[in-house]
């Protein structure tokens, strides 16, 4: 129940847009973002409880006029969009009254991103929070169909206007050509290598081998390839997330911004006007971030001449993880943080009186609260976030991909470059297949060097998938855990399986028993055997 109450007229106007008048739980439908937006803004400076804000401000205040933005009498959506900007003064005092940003938060959108670059969606996606992006998956869906005669991939339009015009899409168009001839060899050596099981369905069977295939040829597909997203994500996400990409270099991206801008622009446009490239809010960015960069980049340079030594290609094997620096307290700093909210101490004394414990009384806890865990979902408890660890990763694209998704933790990547070779799967050598992929992979490495003496961050879209990026990542224990036992599985993709066993390994060889809660990492090696987990997987979801 509720103390508040509505007259029968009341509760009639306002049932369309909450899901009950008669309880202190509940919530809005049918209303836009603006309105919503606007609502909770508003809500959390007054003593009114929200559905008679509704009332008051919104549906009986004709200042705001309500019944044109919700879309009751907007007849065409050019009706609805007029109305809109006609109340839009009256959203954005609401909005920008406080000055808070967080304001920003309380509503959003979906945008779809379609014929978008790989390289784009990383970008797009580099947020930690605020926004849920989902890019379209190189596992389950073919990039091979050409549309009106070609491949689909970005034409970059300084790159076309260029020298290096033919050389570009030539390149490009032979790793897709090689992607196509490879597909069908490829999954006829992993239906020989690992038949159907009479007891497998025949489906799913065939949707695992289409999966397993399309992850061994990945690699093919360059950083220009063209793929669809879609993006959920509040104001205040949107509003940052075009800012940074009106700055980017990349002609692509200014682009993306401003076609992203004028879309939200239709749906929220109180909470992403500040990234408009007039507003004195998104100047003010732009002139800070341009002169940081400017400055940081001079001194990157003076220290990669110094260092050249170091800039030599590695090993042939990928997936070098290093760690890099680690809390030799780590141990002591997170039993702290368990014992912390179950008394009324202090946490430094509680750090304190841990750090007396015997260490067999630490050990005894630790094991106690780690045996616990029957499986991956339960989660460890927050105080693993005090521990942070940080490292140097070697990988190749496809797979810092795959794990730039993990986002409560920080990454930094280096743009993306030949220099450190590539990555070829064991199973097309085994196939005898690498004639046409080795091919493939030098011919891109030529064109990015060519390209990239007159166009460095150009360059980047034709380096392929299966070259590797150099990228750092600091992450707490709690997050460390999720990702090495998630990424661990047997029917994860074997570059990034690597990537989180050696992550795993890194914390055991330096902090044996914090490493114990990483419980369920699959330390095994899977190559076409991994397809079992995949028919398994797929069974299931026919079943459900």
């Amino acid at each position: 129940m509720t103390g508040e109450s509505f007259t029968p007229d009341e509760q009639a106007r306002l049932a369309p847009y909450v899901t009950n008048t008669d309880r202190s739980i509940f919530a809005l439908t049918n209303l836009p973002e603006v309105i919503k937006g606007a609502l909770f803004s508003r809500y959390s400076r007054s003593t009114l409880g929200l559905r008679h804000l509704l009332l008051r401000e919104f549906i009986e205040d004709e200042a705001a006029e309500f019944s044109a933005i919700q879309g009751s009498t907007a007849n065409t959506d050019q009706d609805a969009a007029l109305a809109v900007g006609r109340a839009q003064s009256f959203y954005d005092r609401i909005l920008d009254g406080y000055g808070d940003d967080s304001i920003g938060e309380l509503g959003g959108g979906h945008l779809a991103v379609e014929e978008v670059s790989i390289l784009a969606t990383k970008t797009l996606e580099d947020a930690r929070i605020g926004g849920s992006p989902l890019e379209k998956s190189t596992r389950y869906v073919s990039f091979g169909q050409k549309v009106k005669g070609d491949y689909r991939f970005y034409k970059e339009p300084r790159l076309l206007a260029s020298q290096h015009r033919e050389r570009y899409l030539n390149t490009c168009r032979t790793l897709f050509k090689t992607y196509v001839q490879l597909n069908e060899p490829v999954r006829e050596y992993v239906r020989s290598r690992l038949p159907r099981d009479p007891d497998a369905p025949a489906a799913a069977y065939e949707r695992s081998v289409r999966a397993l295939s399309f992850d061994l040829i990945r690699g093919l597909l360059p950083a220009a390839t063209l793929t669809n997203m879609g993006v959920f994500g509040n104001g205040r996400f949107f509003e940052s997330l075009i800012s940074r990409l009106r700055i980017e270099p990349l002609q692509e991206f200014q682009d993306l911004a401003q076609t992203a801008w004028e879309e939200l622009a239709k749906v929220v446009p109180s909470f992403i006007r500040r990234a408009h490239p007039d507003h004195r809010h998104f100047q003010s960015y732009a002139a800070f971030t341009k002169a940081q960069r400017q400055q940081i980049q001079s001194v990157a340079a003076q220290l990669e001449q110094g260092s050249s030594e170091l800039l030599s290609p590695p090993a042939r094997t990928s997936g070098e993880v290093c760690l890099v620096e680690w809390d030799a307290d780590a141990e002591i700093k997170l039993l702290a943080a368990l014992l912390y909210e179950h008394t009324a101490l202090p946490l430094q004394q509680v750090q304190e009186q841990v750090r007396q414990m015997p260490n067999a009384e630490r050990k005894r806890i630790f094991r106690e609260s780690i045996a616990l865990r029957e499986h991956r979902r339960h989660k460890p408890p927050r105080a693993l976030e005090r521990v942070f660890y940080t490292f140097d990763l070697l990988g190749d694209y496809g797979m810092y991909r795959d794990l730039h998704r993990h986002r409560m933790l920080t990454q930094w990547r280096q743009p993306l470059t030949t220099r450190f070779g590539y990555d070829t799967p064991p199973e097309l050598e085994d196939a005898g297949l690498t004639q046409t992929y080795h091919a493939a992979m030098a011919q891109a490495k030529e064109t990015f060097e060519a390209i990239a003496a007159d166009f460095p961050n150009e360059a980047q879209y034709v380096v392929p998938m299966a070259y590797r990026i150099r990228w750092s990542m600091h992450v707490n224990l709690r997050a460390l855990t999720w990702l090495v036992e998630l990424r661990s599985t047997p029917q994860g993709h074997p570059g990034y399986r690597h990537i989180a066993q050696a992550l795993f390994r890194e914390v055991q060889r330096v902090q044996s028993r914090l490493a114990e809660w990483m419980k369920f990492v699959d330390l095994d090696g899977y190559t076409l055997g991994r397809l079992d987990a995949e028919v398994r997987q797929e069974s299931k979801s026919c079943e459900s």
